[in-house]
């Protein structure tokens, strides 16, 4: 099965602590923790994204990078990009998975990508300015 934004809205939804919304071709989930991430339907990929913090709050980026390219891989199932955003460039933390995943799967993902985004901000904290 090849899931579309109707059926993953319907599914996420029923995670008690997820609120979800459809904004356009997306959808947005908000956590009880006040994270947001952000899920689409890319080809045969499904993406989910949240953002982390701006490029401008980096106070040296060669070093964050640096750092990241060596912790990436504490961190299970999501990478950190950096992605623009109305002309404004962001750290975002995602994770991308088949379009024909299975439903855990899915909810696994995205559920591993909050947790994530916690561990990322907890560890680049030392970065910020």
């Amino acid at each position: 099965m090849t899931w579309d934004l109707n059926q993953l809205e319907t599914l996420i939804s029923k995670h008690d602590d997820y609120v979800v919304t459809r904004e356009d071709n997306c959808l947005l989930i908000a956590n009880t923790d006040g994270i947001d991430a952000w899920l689409a339907i890319s080809g045969e990929q499904i993406l989910v994204e949240s953002l982390l913090f701006s490029t401008k709050e980096v106070k040296d980026t060669a070093a964050l990078n640096a750092e990241i390219l060596k912790t990436h891989m504490l961190f299970p199932l999501s990478t950190v990009g950096i992605s623009t955003i109305v002309d404004e460039e962001y750290y975002t933390a995602f994770g991308a998975l088949s379009s024909q995943s299975k439903e855990q799967s899915i909810l696994i993902e995205v559920e591993t990508l909050f947790q994530n985004v916690e561990g990322f901000l907890d560890a680049y904290q030392v970065h910020l300015k």
